[in-house]
């Protein structure tokens, strides 16, 4: 168990450090930085819902595919059923 504890202490110590360092050689202010997430989350967000939107509809497309396939199929095998 010593080995593992031993990575994650290392892991965190790296972590802090390069925390440290990226706020140091940082080329904006905190406040611009900020900013420019908020802008990014609110872009994400909105590609989000327009895939959302679009998987949604191929879904749809899909399911009446499948169901339009399905139900030439079910009269296909009542046809060869009949003819058996």
């Amino acid at each position: 168990m010593k080995p593992v504890s031993s990575f994650i202490s290392g892991l965190l110590t790296g972590v802090a450090i390069g925390g440290v360092i990226a706020l140091l050689f940082a080329p904006k202010s905190g406040k611009e930085t900020r900013d420019d997430l908020k802008q990014k989350l609110t872009d994400l967000e909105k590609e989000f819902e327009t895939l959302k939107g679009s998987a949604a509809q191929k879904a749809d497309h899909v399911k009446k595919n499948l169901s339009e396939r399905l139900a030439a199929l079910q009269k296909e095998i009542e046809s060869l059923s009949k003819s058996v």
